[in-house]
Order: C-alpha cells, then sequence, then structure tokens
C-alpha cells in the first residue's frame, strides 16, 4: 500500500453476480498510509488479513473515520476482533453498514468507540447468512448505547430473542420523545411482537419507514412494509 496521507474516501467493490471475490489486505499498513480516511467502503468483497511488514510500528488507526461499510452477498469471516482492529480508534463514525456480517455480535459492536452513530445497517438478507438456530442475546446493549442518535436501524432476519428485542425496542422508543431522530426501522424477519410494533409506531414520532414484513410473532395483516407516517398511524389505530 502506497502512502496516501490526504486520501478522504476509498471503495473497493465488485458485481453481486462477481461471485466469491477474496481481496488480501493489511489494516495497519492502511490506517498508516491513510490517517485521514474519512469514508472506507468494501463492498461484496471479502477482506483477507494480511500481516504487516515487521517494524511498520504502530498505528494510530482511523480518527476521522465517518462511514464504514462491509457489506456483503457472499459469506463473510468478519469477526468482532476484526471490526475492533478498524474502529478501535474512530469516534466520528456516523455510518456502520454490516449487511451480511453475521459473525459480529452486539457484545462486540457496543464496545466500539463510536458514541453517536446514526445509521446501522446490521440486515443478513442471504441464506447462507441466516442463522437458524438458538436465538442471539445482547441488542439490548447496542439499543440503550445509541438510543439517542439513531436515525436508521436495519435488522432484518436477526433472531434476537423475545425478550431482548422488548426492552431494545423499549430503548428505542423511550430515547425518541420530543427529539424523536429514528427514521427508519427495519425489522423484517426478526421476533418483534404486537406490544413492541404497538409502543414503536405510537411512541417513535419521526418513524416514516417501519419494516415488518415476516415477522412470525404477528398476527397476519400486520406483516408488511409501512412508508410515510400515514401509514404508520393507521398501523397504530389497529392496536388502539
Amino acid at each position: 500500500i502506497g502512502c496516501c496521507p490526504e486520501l478522504q474516501l476509498l471503495e473497493i467493490n465488485t458485481k453481486l453476480d462477481s461471485g466469491y471475490c477474496q481481496l488480501p489486505i493489511c489494516i495497519q499498513a492502511l490506517q498508516n498510509a491513510c490517517p485521514k480516511l474519512q469514508t472506507f467502503r468494501m463492498l461484496n468483497v471479502i477482506p483477507m488479513p494480511k500481516m504487516a511488514r515487521s517494524g511498520s510500528g504502530s498505528t494510530s488507526g482511523f480518527p476521522l473515520l465517518e462511514e464504514l461499510c462491509m457489506a456483503t452477498t457472499a459469506v463473510s469471516f468478519m469477526t468482532d476482533q476484526d471490526l475492533t482492529k478498524i474502529l478501535y480508534n474512530s469516534p466520528k463514525l456516523r455510518v456502520l453498514d454490516l449487511r451480511g456480517c453475521s459473525r459480529i455480535t452486539a457484545a462486540g459492536l457496543s464496545a466500539l468507540p463510536c458514541e453517536e452513530l446514526e445509521c446501522l445497517y446490521w440486515g443478513l438478507y442471504f441464506s447462507s447468512n441466516v442463522t437458524v438456530s438458538l436465538s442471539k442475546k445482547g441488542l439490548h446493549l447496542l439499543a440503550q448505547k445509541w438510543s439517542s442518535t439513531l436515525k436508521e436501524l436495519d435488522l432484518a432476519n436477526q433472531l434476537f430473542c423475545e425478550e431482548d428485542m422488548e426492552i431494545s425496542m423499549g430503548h428505542l422508543a423511550q430515547g425518541t420523545g420530543a427529539d424523536s431522530t429514528l427514521c427508519s426501522l427495519n425489522l423484517s424477519g426478526t421476533k418483534v411482537t404486537t406490544p413492541i410494533a404497538s409502543k414503536l409506531s405510537s411512541q417513535s414520532t419521526a418513524l416514516n419507514y417501519l419494516n415488518l414484513s415476516s415477522c412470525r410473532y404477528l398476527p397476519r395483516g400486520l406483516k408488511k412494509l409501512y412508508r410515510g407516517q400515514q401509514e404508520i398511524h393507521q398501523l397504530l389505530e389497529k392496536f388502539e
């Protein structure tokens, strides 16, 4: 990797039908070469860790990073440890796109240094990544941490248990109020229940996108996508 001290945007992507694309990359070398990076996107690319050269020294990370995208349509090997190596010194992060990254955990995300995350895309859209075994836990850690800053949240097909979903959505609903910021929420394929959906639609006043399609715990007729506050208000009327 060459030295690009003024580089602010780096995007590496492949076509959706290009299949399994691996890219060896040394994050430490990239951090040393591009310390002013603000946007880092790797779309449909599987980053493979590459060892740093001896004597390369420590790195200050990406202190100015505002957006990180690691979305993939293929299998993802990214772990909490890999994500931490990228974001350990990125307090200004606002957008985090981890769609398809099935190995990332809620505990790993909650440990990140960014305190004002606005957009978290963490949906699992492809059958190879959708976990169908035990329910996940820890979603409430994220909801509690970012309840007052999140504007968009995508949790499609993330199978957190009902209790965790209830606590988490409660945090999001309470974190809105008069200064509501949450405007887009994708809960498609999750274990969201009727009481949770009712609380969200009544208390999240800025919400104009709510995806409840394929939610097995909701009654027939409610499992669909709601666009605009008028449709969400109509949903609320069904609960009253």
